[in-house]
């Protein structure tokens, strides 16, 4: 063979094997998965999100009226923006949002006249990418950085071509530039801010302005030749040459418009296209990705997983920005104060503690760290702990779930914050009611400390607040209890065993009661609200996180708790609507679903599935996660089994894809279920690799017939972080067929305070 052939085909070979090494994992997620949402059926609540992995600032195609909680909705078929967000869920008004608009022959500020029709065939739509051609010939693209974006207008040729800035809601201001191509302004919606904050932005074009003007969209009143415009609802409007093709590079700042610049210039200004942007951005997302790479799945496996994967990275989001000297430093929004450090928004713990939290403990441990100091600095800031920030705290839904954090974090050996603080900060929660939501303090605090229970009807949800009070009480007790704090640990020892006292021996169910002791009459299991959040006492039955074998001995033994599991799939997906009045899409979603009273929608029986792994059916689990993964979801529009909610039913899916689930978070355990792929590869931060090796899974193959770790035989039903950080192989032998007798003896069972 001759040397120059010889060479060739050495390089070509390389050339493969570096491809393989740097998979393009980013084209395998689709950004539109869990669109095709209303108010009446969620099947994700998201958006076709452009952004980095914990971005400060998204974009995103706008479908919905300035104000409208429903950003984008796949069956619609007009755009009226392009437009910056935040949006953690559609029943959460948005914040700092501000939308750009093109449009071609006449100008139209009016948010209802510019709308402009569009096709899903026309559009593209990636994490490092979104593109679309309306019907009217003129295409967008847009391409993410941390805190903004690069964004490319292509008229049609002749066409008179417009760019509309809308302020949108409530406050706002804009400064053109024209003889330097540029936008400066602010806006100020959203909820809870201190006063006098603001979202500066900066717009610089590459094409230069032909004519300009400002309006606001209240009346829609335009004034030509103005630069400047400030109050409700202003905004800016330019026209470049006919039929040119403008690129935009925007980028915005919670603290001030120089920092905004300082943004743009750090995070775009090398780049001179668009192309650039996305190829950097694409480089970003495939990295973040890579940290968990699947094989020997099917096409749509590999695009629901990395779709999942991807949204289980949006949130929470970072709210911190990098100085002139390259500190970081942020805006407060419990203080409105800037300070030095770094700072986290838009999720609500009721959601994420389950798994979201889990996950990044796994995979971004040292911005997990992060979090957890700037929780205790949220605290001293505004005096609470955060349980719902968007981007301050609402205190939204029940618990209080930050001591889950802590206490997971400090179990997984992330030690960042003090932990004596932490614990003052629990017991301040569990003691005091805030001034914001259910969730900002406790509801009901001093009648759980007297009665050990919440009663019922004196507070609302109050069997759900129980269960949750009492998970959060192990949570403080187990934190205290690794950080040798005797006075924690006497305080919470009693109480997180309060679940005992909302459950009711003669119906075998979880139930309200009255602050008398007396159970409420009347009760039906499928009857959703009163007592219980956004469920039934089917779904909560099984919110004992922290003592699964208490509650087994509670029902009866291991029979009867796996008989009632097994009920949860066998019953009726009847609906008694309740203390709701009507049907909300929760169970609306449970009917659809068809698996009985399964409700996986929503959070409260998420982790249900693997509580077989605690009473001698473990095979049952790894059953019923794979089935619940293959049935609810995928990577389309209609993606998602219910709400999304801030990567938690995303990170459900990753989790359990992986082969097992955080039931407890704070004990450092995870508990097995059944991976999706014949090999899995978690590169972790620390430079070691983890392998999930089954060789023989497949859509038939979902029990586990045996298990090697690092070569040695493996009977538990559960795998410990300290197992996964340290790197290895698990070895799963894989069948079509349950395996009875394996993982039945005590000691394979996982993490339960009874014994």
């Amino acid at each position: 063979m001759k040397p120059k052939l010889i060479v060739t085909i050495l390089i070509c070979f390389a050339a493969k094997g570096l491809l393989a090494q740097q998979k393009d994992l980013v084209n395998y997620v689709n950004t539109l998965q869990g669109t095709n949402s209303k108010h009446e059926l969620t099947r994700g609540n998201t958006y076709p999100t452009t952004a980095l992995p914990f971005g400060m600032h998204t974009w995103t195609p706008q479908t919905g009226r300035n104000g409208d909680g429903w950003k984008y909705q796949y069956f619609k078929d007009k755009i009226r923006g392009f437009q910056q967000a935040h949006q953690c869920s559609s029943w959460s008004r948005d914040y700092a949002v501000f939308s750009l608009m093109p449009m071609v022959d006449q100008l139209m500020v009016d948010e209802n006249q510019r709308e402009t029709r569009f096709s899903h065939a026309n559009e593209i739509a990636k994490p490092n990418y979104y593109k679309v051609k309306l019907d009217n010939e003129i295409t967008t693209e847009i391409s993410p950085s941390e805190r903004g974006a690069h964004l490319r207008f292509s008229y049609p040729k002749g066409k008179k071509s417009f760019l509309i800035l809308d302020g949108y809601t409530r406050l706002s201001g804009v400064q053109i530039y024209p003889k330097e191509n540029k936008i400066t302004g602010y806006v100020n919606n959203g909820e809870g801010f201190k006063k006098g904050w603001k979202s500066y932005f900066v717009l610089k074009f590459d094409q230069p302005i032909k004519a300009f003007g400002t309006w606001e969209n209240k009346k829609n009143t335009i004034n030509p030749d103005s630069v400047t415009a400030d109050g409700f609802g202003k905004g800016a409007y330019v026209e470049f040459k006919a039929g040119a093709k403008v690129q935009v590079k925007t980028a915005s700042s919670y603290i001030s418009l120089e920092q905004a610049e300082l943004n743009l210039k750090r995070e775009l200004g090398a780049d001179k296209t668009l192309e650039q942007t996305k190829a950097k951005a694409a480089a970003v997302w495939n990295q973040s990705l890579g940290k968990i790479v699947v094989e020997g799945g099917s096409q749509a496996d590999m695009e629901t997983f990395y779709s999942c994967f991807f949204r289980a990275s949006l949130f929470s989001r970072k709210f911190y920005e990098i100085d002139v000297n390259g500190k970081p430093h942020y805006f407060s929004p419990y203080d409105g104060t800037v300070h030095a450090g770094y700072m986290y928004t838009d999720t609500g713990f009721w959601d994420t503690f389950r798994a979201q939290f889990p996950l990044n403990t796994l995979i971004q441990p040292e911005m997990h760290g992060r979090y957890m100091q700037a929780m205790i600095e949220a605290y001293e800031q505004c005096g609470w702990l955060p349980s719902w920030s968007f981007p301050s705290e609402a205190g939204s839904m029940i618990g209080n779930h930050a001591i889950s954090l802590f206490t997971d974090a400090w179990a997984k050996g992330i030690h960042t914050f003090d932990p004596k603080k932490a614990l003052e900060a629990y017991l301040h929660e569990a003691t005091n009611k805030g001034p914001w939501g259910p969730a900002n303090g406790r509801d009901g605090w001093k009648e759980y400390y007297q009665l050990g229970y919440v009663p019922y009807p004196k507070y609302r949800e109050a069997t759900a607040k129980t269960l949750e009070y009492a998970y959060d009480d192990y949570c403080g007790y187990e934190l205290a209890k690794m950080t040798g704090n005797q006075f924690y640990m006497d305080i919470f020892k009693r109480q997180m065993y309060n679940y005992k006292n909302v459950y009711d021996p003669g119906t075998r169910f979880m139930r309200g009661r009255d602050i008398n002791g007396n159970w409420i009459p009347d009760f039906d299991p499928i009857e959703w609200g009163g007592p219980f959040t956004e469920g039934n006492a089917w779904h909560w039955q099984w919110s004992v996180f922290q003592d699964t074998k208490g509650l087994i001995n509670m029902m009866g033994g291991n029979q009867n708790f796996t008989t009632k599991l097994d009920s949860v799939f066998s019953e009726p997906n009847t609906v008694k609507v309740g203390t709701y009045g009507g049907m909300i899409h929760e169970m609306t979603e449970m009917v659809m679903a068809n698996m009985g009273q399964y409700a996986h929608g929503n959070q409260p029986i998420q982790h249900m599935v693997y509580l077989y792994n605690y009473a001698n059916q473990p095979w049952k689990a790894q059953f019923h996660a794979r089935n619940v993964m293959s049935k609810l979801y995928d990577a389309t529009e209609n993606g998602y089994p219910g709400d999304e909610d801030q990567g938690q039913t995303s990170s459900w899916y990753v989790l359990s894809a992986l082969g097992f689930y955080s039931v407890t978070p704070g004990t450092g355990e995870y508990v097995f279920g059944s991976p999706m792929f014949k090999k899995i590869t978690i590169n972790l931060e620390n430079g070691k690799k983890f392998v999930i090796d089954a060789p023989a899974n497949d859509a038939s193959n979902v029990y586990i017939k045996s298990a090697s770790l690092n070569g040695k035989a493996y009977t538990r039903n559960f795998i410990t972080h300290q197992d996964l950080v340290n790197g290895g192989t698990l070895k799963l032998e894989m069948s079509n067929k349950p395996e009875l007798n394996r993982g039945l003896a005590e000691s394979d069972k996982p993490f339960s305070l009874t014994k």
